[in-house]
């Protein structure tokens, strides 16, 4: 465990120290699923979900309802799910809230309507912060971050309408409204979930994209385009190292943030086609419980990716 995670363990722990291990009874609410997966999502261990939901309920409690829990830090760190444990320094139990990594320890941390918890084993040795994912579709646009529901901004390149299109119907579909604006007019600000279409070439100059350009330690996203104009798209393992390169007709649906801000969605390709490919698998069967994904037509390529994909 680096110094980084540890601190932020620690610090947590001693902020449940003070404020106790509830949050007090209050209202309940209903329908939060409880998720628990190891090694990005791709073996599924158990998935629960509470109808009804006290007042008094955590993320850790509800998840200590349905499975086995050690911890240590004095209760703010999970240890062990079901007897899974990290098995180096560099392997450990992270979870996110409606796609969104969580910033306080599960003890601490109140449950909203509909709320998509979901708990991740997986290996940090490429970076210790993934801060969103896009496996909770439809979440964070239907149900917010922390029971507010955010508005939503769709910035969308001109080469790119059909693939726009398509993105702003499926997220009609869900109920979300969106504010459609050309990309690169700003405007959607820290208080709205910002979802951007367009091919790489497009989006390239976007602060989201420059994360995803600087590596996994900065977007926590397993992929990065390279060549003239972005024109391939490589695929990253879960140390960060090169596994395949997809060329024409690649796409990628990915999410990251930075500090207090709303996730910004991503949805890229090397060219209008691999747009096209992201815009049509923005659905929750296609997205379910993947950090990312890449698409080359009707073929899905979750990220990060296994060394022998």
């Amino acid at each position: 465990m680096t110094s980084k995670v540890a601190a932020v363990a620690i610090a947590l722990a001693v902020a449940l120290a003070v404020a106790g291990c509830g949050l007090g009874a209050g209202k309940g609410t209903s329908d939060v699923a409880v998720t628990v997966t190891r090694d990005f999502g791709t073996v599924r261990i158990g998935s629960v979900t509470e109808h009804s939901v006290p007042g008094s309920q955590t993320v850790m409690r509800l998840l200590e309802r349905s499975y086995r829990v050690s911890t240590r830090y004095g209760g703010g760190f999970v240890e062990s799910i079901n007897g899974l444990s990290g098995t180096s320094s560099r392997r450990d139990w992270f979870y996110y809230v409606n796609g969104i990594e969580a910033s306080l320890g599960a003890a601490g941390t109140g449950v909203h309507k509909g709320d998509r918890i979901w708990w991740d084993l997986h290996d940090w040795s490429a970076t210790d912060s993934i801060p969103a994912v896009v496996g909770s579709f439809p979440e964070p646009f239907v149900h917010g971050i922390g029971g507010r529901r955010y508005p939503t901004t769709l910035e969308c390149a001109g080469d790119t309408a059909a693939a726009c299109q398509t993105v702003s119907s499926k997220l009609d579909a869900i109920g979300v409204k969106v504010a459609t604006q050309a990309l690169g007019a700003g405007g959607s600000g820290t208080d709205s979930i910002a979802v951007v279409v367009g091919t790489w070439q497009d989006v390239r100059s976007e602060f989201a994209a420059g994360l995803i350009e600087s590596g996994p330690g900065s977007s926590g996203i397993y992929a990065r385009f390279s060549g003239p104009g972005g024109s391939t798209l490589d695929l990253l393992d879960p140390h960060g190292q090169l596994v395949r390169t997809l060329g024409a007709g690649a796409g990628l649906i990915a999410a990251t943030a930075q500090y207090s801000s709303a996730p910004v969605w991503i949805i890229t390709g090397t060219d209008k086609a691999g747009v096209s490919a992201a815009a049509a698998a923005l659905t929750a069967a296609r997205l379910d419980y993947h950090f990312a994904l890449a698409v080359q037509g009707q073929t899905d390529f979750p990220v990060p990716l296994k060394a022998s994909s």
